[in-house]
């Protein structure tokens, strides 16, 4: 399926004297060119399919509005409908934008080499993700980097049909999701920054750590921490690079999960097969073979569904104790968004706001 390609990531803003660590114009060609083509599809379907994903996306938005009460007066405006191609140019558009502070070092005879060894091995991971995403807001994406949202044609159409669910059904399904997660950066005037500030103090404290003294000289203590950790990442951060980390995991688990309960909560007369396809969705999430589990558990995806989860829990328990407007004190300010351990404890989170 070939869809609308955004433009590639550029480097105009660089200075002399520093350039990016990844050279995100290679990542995105190297993406794009590694990527495997979609499903093979009828023209008919595959023009329906492309323009029913940008209409739906008006009325899904309305549906997240009305449940969640988010985003009253804010314009409404269709997604943009990418091939796969497109969206790995994107996303390295998005990261570039995203991490082009953090990730800057001093121009040295080396910086290029070292640059374009990094952005193809970005490049690789893109093309891996890019046969999985249905859907993405990129906050930091776009031609004013004020934001995208992007629906991935040719894997709705895949998912959908893998799963044998009505098409239409599915595809307000995934725009329900990604819509929700567009209000919750343009509702939530200050998330966007915040956001973008977290990655930058992880991202920069990754990159100025001390070198191997400092992490061998944390081995004991890190070792002690192996059973408490999620992943290999989390044992070598410093104290304050764990913190900032737990608050960004966090925060992706109460997005990832907030928008997993709006996409049902929406409801059957809006997605009258949303229980079947929740049902197989969750089945499908945890398929593959062998080497797609290993891929998907080294690039952190494993733990990223976990999220979905986790975090739709929390959403459900406090909407059901609270109410929507209860919840939505989550959008206050940084410091009322929920930590890691009130993720799973969200009664400790309602006592803290005083619900």
């Amino acid at each position: 399926m070939t869809v609308q390609s955004p433009k590639s990531p550029e480097s105009a803003g660089e200075t002399d004297r520093t350039k990016p660590v990844v050279d995100w114009s290679l990542a995105a060609a190297t993406g794009a060119f590694l990527v495997r083509s979609g499903p093979v599809v009828p023209r008919g379907e595959a023009d329906t399919a492309v323009t029913e994903l940008r209409e739906l996306t008006i009325p899904a938005e309305e549906h997240v509005r009305e449940l969640t009460g988010l985003g009253a007066g804010l314009p409404l405006l269709p997604g943009e409908v990418v091939d796969r191609p497109a969206w790995v140019r994107s996303a390295a558009a998005g990261l570039d934008s995203l991490t082009h502070k953090a990730l800057a070092r001093e121009n040295t005879p080396f910086a290029p080499v070292l640059a374009a060894g990094a952005g193809v091995q970005t490049g690789v991971v893109l093309s891996f993700l890019a046969s999985r995403v249905l859907g993405q807001y990129d906050p930091f994406g776009g031609p004013e980097k004020e934001g995208q949202l992007l629906l991935v044609a040719p894997n709705v159409v895949a998912a959908q049909r893998a799963m044998n669910v009505p098409a239409r059904d599915f595809r307000m399904w995934v725009c329900l999701h990604e819509c929700t997660h567009r209000l919750q950066f343009t509702a939530v005037t200050w998330l966007r920054d915040y956001f973008a500030d977290e990655v930058e103090r992880l991202v920069g404290g990754l990159a100025d750590a001390e070198g191997i003294g400092d992490l061998l000289g944390r081995l004991p203590d890190t070792l002690k921490e192996v059973k408490n950790r999620r992943n290999l990442a989390e044992l070598f951060q410093s104290p304050q690079q764990r913190a900032v980390f737990d608050r960004l995991l966090a925060l992706s688990t109460l997005l990832e999960g907030h928008a997993d309960y709006v996409m049902d909560a929406v409801g059957p007369a809006v997605v009258p097969s949303v229980a079947t396809i929740r049902s197989r969705f969750t089945e499908r999430r945890k398929g593959g073979g062998l080497l797609d589990r290993l891929l998907r558990s080294l690039l952190g995806i494993d733990a990223k569904i976990r999220q979905y989860a986790e975090g739709a829990a929390f959403t459900r328990h406090v909407v059901a104790k609270a109410g929507m407007d209860g919840f939505n004190a989550v959008w206050t300010s940084p410091n009322t968004l929920p930590s890691r351990a009130e993720i799973a404890d969200p009664d400790a989170w309602l006592r803290r706001m005083g619900r």
